[in-house]
């Protein structure tokens, strides 16, 4: 579908450059677009890296894990069913920390981890858990505590202050989160989102 979309904007693009008469202008644009974005990823590389390399630090010294000690209790108040010293609840809670600090190449491997440890837990495969669901949702929102790739991409675009973003994404993530957690716990409810038995609709709290 998105290979459709493109193409119909490249036609499109082509088509009203050819009938208002500004194919140079339009040629001339999509060369200097695409110069601009070699210049720009050249130097999101460097400052990506340069970030990356700030959260290697943090997770080998430590300060990482215990950040996730620190939330491992809101974590089993979250997520209730799942016993207490089971994977799942390590895994999560190692994706949402490494989401938090920007670590994105680390938090993917540990997110699907632990959608195979909540899988575990879960008496209907095939069909997602309010666990599942309200991990997916937090994971979505995901609370910014410090937004390496924004932070990159301001800076290699050439902001003045690209650590300006660190509060407002702070703050945006922490509502966004919020909101996730509130909108899982209460669909998770809701007897139009419950299983029952035989797989339809119905009130045994899985989603």
């Amino acid at each position: 579908m998105l290979n459709i979309v493109w193409i119909g904007l490249l036609v499109g693009s082509v088509a009203i450059a050819v009938l208002t008469g500004n194919v140079k202008e339009v040629v001339g644009s999509v060369t200097d677009s695409a110069s601009s974005a070699v210049k720009l990823a050249l130097g999101f590389v460097g400052v990506m890296a340069l970030w990356l390399g700030i959260m290697k630090i943090a997770e080998e010294s430590g300060l990482i894990q215990r950040f996730t000690r620190v939330i491992a209790p809101m974590m089993r108040l979250l997520f209730p069913k799942i016993p207490e010293n089971h994977p799942a609840l390590g895994s999560m809670t190692m994706n949402l920390v490494a989401n938090a600090f920007g670590l994105n190449n680390a938090a993917t491997p540990l997110g699907i981890r632990a959608m195979k440890d909540l899988d575990d837990l879960n008496t209907k495969k095939g069909t997602a858990t309010d666990e599942m669901c309200m991990f997916l949702a937090i994971n979505t929102s995901s609370v910014q505590l410090v937004p390496a790739g924004a932070i990159a991409l301001l800076a290699a675009g050439g902001s003045a202050d690209p650590t300006a973003i660190v509060l407002p994404a702070l703050v945006a993530t922490l509502f966004s989160t919020l909101v996730g957690i509130v909108s899982a716990k209460l669909l998770g409810r809701s007897r139009a989102f419950a299983e029952q038995p035989d797989g339809g609709p119905g009130h045994d709290g899985t989603a």
